[in-house]
């Protein structure tokens, strides 16, 4: 009987602790580089289905992973900062940015100079992970190193790559990384044949092209002449690719796109490179460059045919640098081989016309004529270069949070560029070098429609439509003078509470934009309040950077059976387990979970709630319970099924009111 009686026992705590994920285990191991300096080797060996967030994740995204380590009162000299593997790297559209994970394991390295006569490092890891269908809150676990118990550096180096192997050529990394390049590929090749439209290079295509025909003596060698110069201009450019990625490094580069003084530099580039497509003035390169070029052009054979190409490059600078640079820049924040493989693209897209048409003269004929329309192309350009330079703006006025550029400041500045590239597309504007427009081309007034269209379509965004077309660019609806839309506010509208009004709410609410649900983020208040208004309490275990709560809230809560639930029958108490503000330092108390901790922050108070009385600890977690704090239906996690949450909601308000 005992035993059953224990069975039983162990039975219970097994089913209690069911939902404690712990996806993530951390190991550790040292490596003796020479006789004071070693490796300190952190391994996280990573459930299937879950992936852990890189230490560099941009601002308001998820949590990143952070080492932190104990120098020991100088006995230890850390050299660097922690390395990381490649690990996987993906557009997320819930924070509308390129986050770094990995999955299945990864490797942390960290060096240190050993200055004192201890052995032993402690460290300790912070890191959040998330799988499809949920997010796990901030964990942190303690490192312990033992210098005396370090391996052979061969040996370590030998597993290490063994298992970042393993990690890199996922198929799901490869086929990521694919992706990336060849979209990469693909805008640099149309943002060459853009270039090739422009008054500098267009009209050189013939002069190129006789050139090559009074040289050659026979077909057979203005063909291969053709595509010596055509190789030529690739090289080119894909050597300035190379020497962008050598000097800066791919992850120096990748991290340095999230600076914002870096945005703040690119954005002011980016204007300059506008005003000078717009005729303000033009950006060259010294005259003198390209009178020495052209004169080891003269020389003739291989030589000559290369210095032709690179006067080519010098002489057309001042209408592809603006566009060289910017897919520079942009190709280089994606780390790698992403510059190359972009100033592949572009010239490729330059070569091609040059070398077919030296080899077939006769094509000449099919070529449009130099003139005026020339000049238009290189003018839409700097229009869509000035609207590019205010989403690196953008970026850095988020991170920073100064509420400068919000979303409709924004769309107010892209719709006046855009709307007056359609003025100008048709003929009510002219600019510097335009010539007097007679009339309006079907082309030009093909892509005047699609321009003016496109800056109709942005307008709703002022009154609050997601305007999905181009989500990525402008910034998120929450980040906005009005979560509405401007001169809009839901104050009183589709529901039949009266506390909807947000000039006389309680104490401790607030109305969660844009659906206009009143929530509480202190629990003791939420639960004081549906005690006054005779309601249910709706607990929802979220946090800032959970990636699946966002998905419910913005897909599933706004559904009109479920949000009237939210709205007028439940009180909401949002616990965000992520929340890095600090308690007041009466409220900071020891951890039950773990002994000697102290819960320090707000988040962490929540996420101990949370795990122990609800024995989870992935977000989103939603409770129903009543007045005396017990659970009016079993507590349910990330559920994306309108109708399956709509039917949770009402089984536990029903039990309630029964």
């Amino acid at each position: 009987m005992k035993k059953v009686t224990l069975f039983i026992a162990l039975l219970t705590i097994w089913l209690g602790q069911a939902q404690i994920l712990e996806p993530v285990k951390w190991s550790t191991s040292v490596e003796k580089v020479s006789d004071s300096e070693y490796k300190l080797i952190s391994k996280a060996t990573i459930e299937s289905g879950w992936h852990l967030y890189s230490q560099n994740v941009p601002e308001d995204g998820p949590i990143p992973t952070s080492f932190v380590y104990d120098d020991f009162n100088g006995a230890f000299k850390f050299i660097d900062n922690t390395s990381e593997e490649t690990g996987q790297t993906i557009d997320d559209p819930v924070f509308q940015m390129k986050i770094k994970f990995f999955e299945k394991s990864a490797i942390f390295i960290q060096k240190v100079e050993v200055l004192g006569e201890e052995t032993v490092v402690n460290g300790l890891v912070e890191f959040m992970v998330c799988d499809d269908s949920r997010c796990l809150p901030p964990t942190e676990v303690e490192l312990v190193f033992n210098l005396s118990e370090s391996k052979n550096a061969i040996t370590t180096s030998t597993d290490e790559q063994n298992i970042k192997s393993d990690t890199i050529e996922s198929s799901s990394t490869q086929n990521e990384s694919q992706k990336g390049l060849w979209g990469i590929f693909f805008i640099a090749f149309l943002s060459g044949f853009a270039a090739l439209l422009t008054p500098c290079v267009f009209p050189m295509i013939p002069m190129t092209v006789s050139f090559f025909t009074k040289q050659s003596k026979t077909k057979a060698a203005g063909i291969k002449n053709a595509i010596i110069y055509g190789i030529s201009i690739i090289v080119i450019y894909v050597l300035l690719g190379t020497a962008v990625t050598a000097v800066f490094g791919a992850d120096a580069l990748n991290a340095l796109a999230t600076n914002v003084w870096f945005n703040i530099i690119f954005f002011l580039l980016l204007v300059v490179f506008a005003v000078s497509f717009l005729g303000a003035f033009e950006i060259m390169l010294p005259n003198s460059w390209a009178n020495k070029v052209d004169s080891k052009a003269d020389r003739g054979g291989l030589i000559g045919i290369f210095f032709m190409a690179l006067a080519l490059a010098i002489v057309s600078f001042s209408c592809t640098g603006p566009i060289v640079g910017t897919l520079l820049v942009q190709a280089a924040s994606k780390g790698g081989l992403a510059p190359i493989i972009g100033m592949l693209g572009f010239s490729l897209a330059i070569a091609l016309p040059f070398a077919l048409f030296a080899a077939f003269p006769g094509w000449l004929n099919s070529l449009p004529k130099s003139g005026g329309w020339l000049n238009t192309v290189k003018v839409v350009l700097g229009f869509l270069e000035l609207a590019l330079a205010f989403k690196f703006l953008s970026q850095a006025d988020l991170v920073l949070q100064t509420h400068i550029l919000e979303r409709e400041v924004f769309l107010a500045i892209w719709i006046a560029i855009f709307g007056t590239l359609a003025l100008y597309l048709f003929g009510k504007l002219q600019l510097p070098h335009d010539a007097p427009l007679t009339h309006i081309s079907v082309g030009r007034l093909s892509l005047g429609l699609i321009v003016l269209s496109f800056t109709i379509y942005m307008i709703p965004g002022l009154w609050g439509a997601p305007l999905n077309l181009i989500s990525a660019f402008p910034p998120p609806q929450n980040y906005s003078e009005s979560p509405y839309g401007v001169g809009f506010s839901k104050v009183g509208e589709a529901s039949s509470q009266s506390n909807t009004n947000h000039d006389n709410l309680p104490e401790g609410a607030h109305l969660l934009a844009p659906h206009d649900i009143l929530a509480f983020n202190d629990y003791d208040k939420g639960l004081a309040y549906a005690k006054q208004v005779g309601k249910p309490v709706m607990i929802d275990f979220t946090g800032w950077a959970c990636v699946n709560c966002r998905k419910m809230e913005q897909k599933v809560w706004p559904d009109p059976n479920v949000l009237n639930i939210l709205k007028n029958e439940l009180v909401l108490i949002s616990l965000y387990v992520d929340d890095k503000r600090k308690l007041e330092a009466d409220d900071v108390v020891e951890s039950k979970l773990k002994e000697g901790k102290q819960l320090k922050y707000i988040g962490q108070k929540w996420s101990e709630l949370q795990t122990l009385k609800y024995k989870a600890n992935s977000q989103p977690f939603y409770v129903l319970m009543d007045h005396n704090e017990e659970n009016l239906i079993d507590p349910i996690a990330y559920t994306p099924n309108v109708d399956d949450y709509y039917n949770w909601l009402t089984e536990g308000i029903s039990n309630f009111n029964d």
